[in-house]
């Protein structure tokens, strides 16, 4: 018998590297499919907002956008993250409201400023954003029809409340449509050598959420309040030896270095910001709800009010109390509960209130937002 020949090895399976012109041709395949899908999406977005209007409803809904995002970080798998996805969306959300016409957004300027980063955040940048000079003057541009929403502080984890927004909630009517939770990072900025600062300005509150870090690292510094932290930038621009405590993004603007990163005192510093507008926001069994109230002053009257809350099983977030600029002195009160100014029990107790209270007024309903990096 011949010997025959040894059988074949089968052939190695070699495994394609793809290339470069390889693989930037499959992402030109996938933006035209995605700019095709973005479209198609705004055009759906369209629809809808033609229905609102016809139906006399407002083209914004941000109960609507937060169930969007919430839904938008359950499907994503990565490697993008669950924050540069909402961005992504919240600039897609924005540009197709954009197409029912422009919203107006009044803010506590100038740019840059963390009223104007959460502006950003909440609305996106397909809206005209108003800087004014003041709290007051963004609720004045709202209860004038001047812009349709604006945007205010409400309270920071580290310094509580923001006192001028709970007097001017006294004052003019206004409702709580919204709010925006975000993460604040107070970075040190300026043109000259950290060692070389001889004034540092900034905002009151944040300078007082730095004060640790200034005394340790800055002692010989001058520590002087300026209006907001985005005119802190713009000094630290055009003085020599000065700085300023900013956002990054502000420092980006006027070119300034970062001279010290996340300075401030407390890890998670975060301040809340309330949406201010007309009408409040839909019901989405996430929500929370604001009162404010005026109460006798006789001994047991806050004793009384507060027993409405527990009758009704309502769980408070937050309260405050406040004085009264009149000359006759007295306190408002400003409380924040879990649920919606329509459920039954918030309604109930809202009527027991109104007959303890001297004064008594539902500020508004709103989704409660995840916290924004």
């Amino acid at each position: 018998m011949s010997k025959g020949k040894p059988p074949e090895k089968p052939a190695k399976h070699v495994k394609t590297v793809p290339t470069i012109p390889a693989l930037r041709a499959r992402i030109d395949r996938l933006d035209r499919d995605l700019v095709a899908l973005i479209n198609e999406r705004a055009k759906v977005a369209h629809a809808i907002g033609k229905i609102k209007d016809a139906n006399g409803m407002k083209a914004y809904d941000p109960a609507r956008e937060e169930e969007v995002f919430a839904r938008v970080s359950e499907l994503n798998r990565g490697p993008l993250s669950a924050a540069a996805m909402r961005t992504i969306y919240r600039e897609l959300i924005s540009a197709s409201r954009s197409l029912e016409g422009t919203i107006r957004v009044a803010y506590l300027g100038p740019q840059y400023t963390y009223s104007h980063l959460a502006a950003i955040h909440r609305f996106g940048q397909s809206v005209e954003l108003v800087p004014v000079g003041t709290i007051p003057a963004v609720f004045e541009e709202v209860n004038r029809g001047h812009v349709t929403f604006g945007l205010v502080p409400l309270e920071n984890s580290t310094d509580g409340r923001v006192a001028d927004t709970l007097d001017t909630f006294a004052r003019l009517p206004v409702t709580i449509c919204g709010e925006v939770q975000l993460r604040i990072h107070h970075n040190l900025l300026g043109r000259c050598a950290r060692e070389n600062v001889q004034e540092v300005y900034s905002r009151p509150q944040a300078l007082s959420q730095c004060r640790n870090w200034l005394a340790k690292h800055l002692p010989q510094a001058r520590v002087i309040e300026v209006t907001s932290t985005g005119t802190a930038a713009q000094l630290a621009q055009e003085k020599p030896g000065a700085a300023a405590i900013a956002s990054i993004q502000a420092g980006i603007h006027y070119g300034l270095n970062v001279l010290a990163e996340s300075i401030e005192d407390v890890t998670g510093n975060l301040t809340r910001f309330a949406v201010i507008g007309e009408t409040p926001a839909r019901r989405t069994g996430n929500d929370k709800t604001a009162f404010m109230f005026e109460i006798a002053h006789r001994p047991g009257s806050l004793a009384d009010a507060m027993t409405v809350f527990k009758r009704y099983k309502l769980n408070m977030t937050w309260i405050e109390s406040f004085p009264i600029p009149r000359p006759e002195g007295g306190y408002m009160f400003f409380v924040e509960l879990e649920g919606h100014q329509s459920d039954l029990r918030v309604k109930k107790a809202a009527e027991a209130l109104t007959k303890r209270c001297l004064k008594f007024v539902i500020l508004g309903s709103y989704a409660k937002s995840a916290v924004v990096e």
